[in-house]
C-alpha cells in the first residue's frame, strides 16, 4: 500500500477540485482526504495500490475538474501517515 501527501497549485479552488477529485479516487480504489489550505492550494492525503496510486496522481496532475488548471503538485511520499478507510471531502 503507497501513502502519498500532495499539495497542488494553480486554479484548485472554487472550480470542484475537491469532488471531482473524491470522484476520481472512488474509482480508483483510492482513500484519504482532500482539502482547502488558506494559501489557495489543495492537499491531499491518500493511500491506495502502486498502479492505482500512478493513476490518481497523474488525474490530479490533469486536474479533475474540467474548470481547474494544475501549474505545481509537491508529492511526498509518507509511509507513516494514518489508514484511511474511504475517501473525503473536507473543509
Amino acid at each position: 500500500m503507497r501513502k502519498v501527501r500532495m499539495n497542488v497549485q494553480g486554479r484548485v479552488q472554487g472550480v470542484g477540485f475537491r469532488y471531482m477529485t473524491k470522484m476520481v479516487a472512488d474509482e480508483l480504489g483510492i482513500y484519504g482526504t482532500v482539502c482547502n489550505e488558506e494559501d489557495g492550494s489543495v492537499s491531499i492525503e491518500s493511500m491506495g495500490e502502486d498502479a492505482s496510486m500512478i493513476t490518481f496522481i497523474q488525474k490530479i496532475k490533469d486536474s479533475p475538474s474540467p474548470a481547474g488548471r494544475v501549474t505545481y503538485v509537491d508529492i511526498q511520499e509518507v509511509p507513516m501517515m494514518e489508514d484511511y478507510t474511504s475517501f473525503k471531502v473536507t473543509n
